[in-house]
This record gives structure tokens, sequence and C-alpha cells, in this order.
């Protein structure tokens, strides 16, 4: 019996020095997986993303726009941080709800309305806008 036992204990040890540690599994896999991020992120890199022409282009604002921001063209972008900038010299936003704009006179002309919400800002704006 005492024979019987040691030949087991003889198998078992044979079996788990034949494996390979969790520990080294892991290490292999998170180093080739770091490596196909690698080789991913080289070729994302060669490509350099171009701007949207059409959102450079200069845009002329017209009327309750233009009383906000000047009737010099610029371009869309710089429409939309102008307008920003003006809401947030003049302390616009709604203090308990700071994405509502408590319009004063010139926004009023703009909106139509006393108070509008960020989200409708694009729409308002792009009916003054050539």
């Amino acid at each position: 019996m005492a024979m019987k036992k040691a030949k087991k204990a003889g198998k078992k040890s044979g079996k788990k020095s034949a494996k390979k540690s969790p520990a080294k599994k892991a290490a292999k896999k998170t180093t080739k997986k770091a490596v196909k991020r690698t080789a991913k992120k080289a070729a994302k890199k060669k490509t350099a993303r171009k701007p949207n022409a059409a959102c450079m282009n200069p845009i002329t604002p017209t009327g309750p726009l233009a009383a906000i921001i000047g009737s010099i063209p610029i371009p869309r972008t710089d429409v939309t941080s102008q307008i920003w900038k003006y809401i947030k010299r003049n302390n616009l936003q709604y203090k308990a709800n700071r994405r509502m704009i408590n319009a004063d006179e010139k926004l009023r002309a703009l909106f139509g309305k006393a108070q509008a919400s960020m989200f409708e800002l694009t729409k308002y704006v792009s009916k003054h806008l050539r």
C-alpha cells in the first residue's frame, strides 16, 4: 500500500512540472496583446487626420447674430465659441440648470424667446448665417 501511494505521488508531481504556471501564460498573453496594440497605434499615427474644409469656410453672420459677434466672416466653429464667450461674459447661464441660457436683449432677438437650452443654440444660429 505504501508503494501505491508513492507511485501516485510521483505521477502527480510529474504532471505539475510539465504544465506551465498560470503566471507565465498570462505574461505571454499580455505581451502578445501589447505588441498588437502598438502595431495598431503605429498604423493609426501614419495617417494624419485632415480638418473638414466645410467647417473652416468663413461664414457671414447676419441680423441679430451680427449684433452679438460682429459681421466679419468667420468659420462656423468660431461662431459657436464667440457666442459662448458672450454668454459667459454676461453671466447669462441659468444658475440652477447650466444648460439653459437666459436671453438678454440681443439674444432674445436671436432666440425669439426669453430662455433657450444650449442644445437649441445651433438651431437658432444657423438661421442667421450665410
